[in-house]
């Protein structure tokens, strides 16, 4: 399933933009990043837990957020991309 993660750290104190850091970095683990604050991640149930797991252990509730859209098993026919950014299909192999 495509899973939509976004996500604002406060990043006003040092240990605001390490938070920022290590969602980012686990973010990575699971999926391609495509703006800024949001990652494309095709991930089973399973990985979807483990993932929602780690970064709500590595954020603050009271400063930070996370949001996460499931996007189901048909997420082609419902992701539009418009813009300057190269549109990535992240069930394909990626190869860095």
């Amino acid at each position: 399933m495509l899973i939509l993660v976004t996500y604002d750290v406060n990043t006003q104190d040092k240990e605001g933009r390490k938070r920022l850091r290590k969602v980012a970095k686990q973010c990575m683990n699971y999926g391609v990043r495509v703006q800024n604050s949001v990652f494309e991640c095709v991930v089973d149930a399973a990985q979807f837990r483990m993932l929602k797991k780690k970064l709500t252990d590595e954020i603050l509730s009271e400063k930070d957020s996370l949001r996460f859209y499931n996007l189901g098993d048909r997420s082609k026919s419902k992701v539009e991309h418009i813009g300057a950014k190269p549109s990535v299909n992240v069930e394909d192999e990626l190869i860095f």
